[in-house]
């Protein structure tokens, strides 16, 4: 959901004993989902990002996080179709090839959950939003990696950030919905310096 305001009343803020994660990309997804002809959903998802976590790993739901997805990788398993998100109707990948997700607080919500507050550029237009957000793990994988996984969902309005192409059907409703949905599941692993 967006956010009207990003006030800092009730914030966190970063622990002290912090560390810099880098998100693996092979582990990673940012995925959408968007209405199409009402009532049908289309699911996608960018094929390459980045980001990087600033997180003490005792306090696993507090610090900073920025995750960059790669336009130009959009995928929804139609060629035509990525085209067209691509293109100027859409995301306009050509002139803002990065969509990037910068937090700026945590809110807790309990247990292993948070919110995060934050701003998501799109084709160069900066918006507020918010996360809800839950940390799911922390453990070694098999190589002995410590590794940080975290869920993160949220829903906006496209026309906010400048992709308001549409087309009217027969029965009065819209091609594409307004509301686009966003979950990013992220795994990091520590910096090594």
């Amino acid at each position: 959901m967006i956010h009207p305001s990003l006030g800092r009343a009730s914030s966190t803020q970063l622990p002290t004993q912090h560390a810099t994660w880098s998100v693996d990309p092979a582990h990673s997804s940012i995925l959408f989902t968007a209405r199409h002809m009402v009532v049908a959903r289309v699911h996608g998802r960018f094929e390459r990002l980045t980001g990087t976590l600033r997180v003490n790993p005792e306090q696993p739901t507090q610090g900073e996080v920025e995750v960059s997805a790669d336009a130009t990788s959009i995928y929804t398993g139609s060629p035509e179709r990525d085209a067209h998100l691509r293109s100027a109707d859409f995301l306009d990948a050509d002139n803002s090839p990065k969509i990037t997700f910068r937090s700026v607080r945590t809110e807790p919500t309990g247990g292993s959950g948070f919110r995060l507050h934050g701003t998501l550029t799109i084709r160069n237009i900066t918006q507020p939003v918010i996360f809800e957000a839950r940390h799911t793990a922390t453990s070694k994988d098999p190589w002995g990696r410590q590794r940080l996984l975290y869920t993160a969902r949220t829903s906006i309005n496209r026309s906010d950030y400048g992709i308001r192409w549409n087309k009217v059907l027969d029965n009065g409703g819209w091609l594409v919905g307004e509301r686009i949905e966003i979950e990013m599941d992220i795994q990091a692993l520590p910096v090594v310096s």
